[in-house]
C-alpha cells in the first residue's frame, strides 16, 4: 500500500495524493471488481473503520492504483490514515487492509516559516582561491520546550548538502541530501518525525553543512567546461523549521533565521568530486548539544538563497545500502597501504585509528591499480584532468582523496560527509603504525531502491553478472542517474535511455524516475530544447542549438515518461 509511491510518506504536498495497493490471494482467477476506501485524521475512528475525511462507500471498479483521494480538504501539518476493502471475482469483501498513513507539510507558502541563513562569508572571486581551506559552517538553536510533547517535525533543506542533529543524535539517515536539483527552479526539503528525540525543557538543534552541487570548484571539465558557469551556486546556506505540538494541542515553531548562532566546523575542504578533509583537532565539544560552550559563536545571517520552488523530497533518500568489508591488504610501499575491496562499487571509507594529535591519514581511491600493485588513480579523475588542465588553482591530476587530521583522543572513528567516489581499491596513507582488514571498511551509498525483480540462475556466471549489473547500477543511481560515480556523476540523458527498462525490472523505479522527470522539464530551454543532462551543467557542444544535448540523450526525457506510464500508470 502506498500513496503517491511511497509507504507511509512523511511531509507530502499534494492535495489530492493518490492511493495504491497490491491485490494478493492463494485463490486462483481472482480479480478486484471494487473496493472501499476510508481516510480519517484520527487513528481511533480508523481503527474502528470509520473515515471521518472520505468514505468512498463501495464502488464498482477494478482501480487499484493512483485512487485519487476526494474528501475534505486536507489540512497542512496533519496525519491521515487510512484503509481499504477490495470485492473478489464473487464480490466476497476481504476484511479491512492494515492501518497505512501519510503526513501533509506545508500546503501554501505561508505555512512555511524560516529564512535562509549562513554564516556570512563572502563567496571567493578568483578561481584559484576555491581551493584553498574553507572550513564548513555549523549552525545551531536551543529551543526550550515549556509543555509535555505530543509530536516534534523537522523540515530541512541546506545546500549543497547537510546534517541535522537533535540532542546531539544525527536526524534520520539520509546522506548527501537534499537531492541535486536545478536550483533556480525547485529545490527540495526533507520532513523528519524528530518525536523521539525532543524532551520537555531545553533541548538543541545543529546542523552542519557542505558544498555538494551548490558550491562546487571551478574545475574545466575536459579542460574547458566550467560548471559554476551554468550552475546557480552560492556559499552553504539552510533554510528549515521545527514544528512542535504540544499534547494540550498548542504549537510552537522554531524557524531558521538571524537568532541561530554559527561558527567554523571540522570540515575545513569538501567538494563532490576532489574529496573531503576533515581535521578533528578543529572540533567543537557538545556542539549540537544543549552544553555546548557558545562563548565565541556568532549570530547567523540571513542569505539571499536560491530562487527555486521548495518542495517535498518524494523520490527515494540517498543511504548507506550496505556496509563492504575489504578482502586484502597490501603494503606496496614503505607505509602505503593497498586495501582491495573485492567489488567495485561508488561510496566512502569508514575507519578506526588511533594515533597522536596532528597525525594526518589520506585515503585515495581507485578502479584498478597498477601490475606493481600499487593504486591506479587515473582511473577515478575528475573530468579528464590529468595534466594540469584543470583551470588556475587546480590539482595537476584531479583524483579523489579523502583526509582526516587526529585529536590524538583514543579511538577515533570517522567517514566523510559530503562526498563519494567510485572505487574498488583504496590506498592509506600515513596511517600511524600498520592498519589490518578490521580497520577499514567501505560505506557504499546509493538511493535506497527497492527490489522489484531477482534473477537466479544454476550458472555462477550469470548470477555474477546479474550482481554485478546491480552494484553497476546502484553506483550511479544517486539523485539522479548518472555515467559513472567517479569522473563525471552527472545526469546524462543517453545513459538514462540506455537502461530505464531493464533497471525497472530490477528495482521500483517510479519516485526515482518521476524525480528526473521534473528535471527535464525544468532544465528544459526556452525554444524547446532538451539539455544533455540534467541538472544541465553547461554541456551543449553537440546538439542542434539552444543548448540541448544530441538527440540520443534528448530522446531520453520522452522516452522516460513512456515508461513511467508503461510500468506505474
Amino acid at each position: 500500500m502506498t500513496c503517491e509511491y511511497i509507504v507511509n510518506p512523511l511531509g507530502i504536498e499534494v492535495l489530492k495524493p493518490r492511493l495504491s495497493w497490491t491485490l494478493l490471494s492463494n485463490l486462483r482467477n481472482q480479480r478486484q471488481t471494487a473496493y472501499e476506501l476510508i481516510v480519517s485524521d484520527n487513528l481511533a475512528d480508523i481503527k474502528r473503520s470509520k473515515g471521518n475525511a472520505w468514505n468512498t462507500g463501495k464502488v464498482s471498479s477494478s482501480q487499484s492504483v493512483h485512487v485519487a483521494y476526494e474528501g475534505s480538504p486536507l489540512k497542512a501539518f496533519t496525519r491521515y490514515y487510512w484503509r481499504v476493502k477490495v470485492y473478489s471475482s464473487n464480490e466476497t469483501p476481504s476484511g479491512w487492509s492494515e492501518i497505512q498513513w501519510f503526513e501533509t507539510a506545508m500546503l501554501n507558502g505561508s505555512d512555511w516559516q524560516g529564512k535562509w541563513i549562513g554564516d556570512g562569508s563572502k563567496q571567493f572571486e578568483k578561481d584559484e582561491d576555491f581551493y584553498q581551506n574553507d572550513p564548513m559552517p555549523l549552525l545551531r538553536k536551543t529551543i526550550n520546550a515549556d509543555k509535555k510533547i505530543a509530536s516534534a517535525r523537522l523540515y530541512i533543506s541546506g545546500l549543497g548538502y547537510y546534517e541535522a542533529f537533535v540532542n546531539g543524535q544525527k536526524v534520520g539517515d539520509h546522506v548527501l541530501d537534499p537531492g541535486w536539483t536545478s536550483y533556480s527552479k525547485q529545490v527540495l526539503y526533507s520532513s523528519y518525525d524528530i518525536t523521539p528525540i525532543m524532551k520537555k525543557g531545553l533541548n538543541a538543534a545543529g546542523i552542519m553543512l557542505g558544498n555538494g552541487w551548490y558550491n562546487p570548484l571551478p574545475l574545466r571539465f575536459w579542460g574547458g567546461i566550467n560548471m559554476r558557469n551554468a550552475l546557480v551556486s552560492g556559499r552553504p546556506c539552510v533554510k528549515a523549521m521545527i514544528r512542535i505540538r504540544y499534547a494540550d494541542g498548542s504549537t510552537n515553531v522554531i524557524p531558521t533565521d538571524e537568532s541561530w548562532q554559527t561558527t567554523k566546523g571540522p570540515i575545513i575542504r569538501n567538494s563532490i568530486f576532489l574529496g573531503e578533509h576533515y581535521d578533528a583537532r578543529a572540533e567543537n565539544s557538545n556542539w549540537n548539544t544543549v552544553k555546548a560552550n557558545t562563548s565565541d559563536w556568532k549570530n547567523a545571517v540571513e542569505v539571499e538563497g536560491p530562487k527555486g520552488t521548495l518542495s517535498p523530497q518524494m523520490q527515494p533518500p540517498i543511504r548507506v545500502t550496505k556496509v563492504i568489508k575489504p578482502v586484502s591488504v597490501n603494503e606496496v610501499k614503505p607505509g602505503v597501504f593497498i586495501f582491495d575491496m573485492g567489488q567495485n562499487f561508488a561510496g566512502v571509507a569508514r575507519f578506526r585509528v588511533k594515533g597522536p594529535a596532528g597525525t594526518q591519514v589520506k585515503v585515495r581511491y581507485g578502479e584498478d591499480k597498477y601490475a606493481d600493485g600499487s593504486l591506479n588513480v587515473m582511473t577515478a579523475v575528475a573530468g579528464q584532468i590529468k595534466g594540469g588542465n584543470g583551470g588556475p588553482g587546480a590539482p595537476h591530476v584531479a583524483w579523489q582523496e579523502d583526509s582526516y587530521t587526529l585529536k590524538g583522543s583514543g579511538i577515533e572513528e570517522w567517514s566523510p560527509r559530503f562526498t563519494f567516489h567510485g572505487f574498488r581499491y583504496m590506498e592509506v596513507t600515513g596511517w600511524p603504525g600498520k592498519p589490518g582488514l578490521s580497520d577499514i571498511e567501505g560505506l557504499r551509498m546509493s538511493a535506497d531502491l527497492q527490489e522489484s525483480g531477482t534473477f537466479s540462475s544454476s550458472n555462477d556466471m550469470f548470477n555474477k553478472l546479474d550482481t554485478n549489473i546491480k552494484f553497476t547500477f546502484l553506483s550511479n543511481a544517486f539523485s539522479v542517474q548518472s555515467d559513472c560515480p567517479g569522473r563525471e556523476k552527472r545526469g546524462y540523458g543517453g545513459d538514462l535511455f540506455c537502461t530505464t527498462e531493464s533497471f525497472m525490472y530490477h528495482y521500483d523505479m517510479a519516485g526515482f524516475y518521476r524525480k528526473i522527470v521534473k528535471d527535464f522539464t525544468d532544465d528544459q530551454q526556452p525554444l524547446g530544447g532538451i539539455t544533455e543532462t540534467v541538472p544541465f551543467v553547461g554541456i551543449a557542444d553537440a546538439g542542434p542549438g539552444d543548448k540541448s544535448g544530441p538527440l540520443g540523450f534528448q530522446v531520453g526525457f520522452p522516452y522516460l515518461i513512456k515508461k513511467i506510464h508503461d510500468f506505474y500508470g
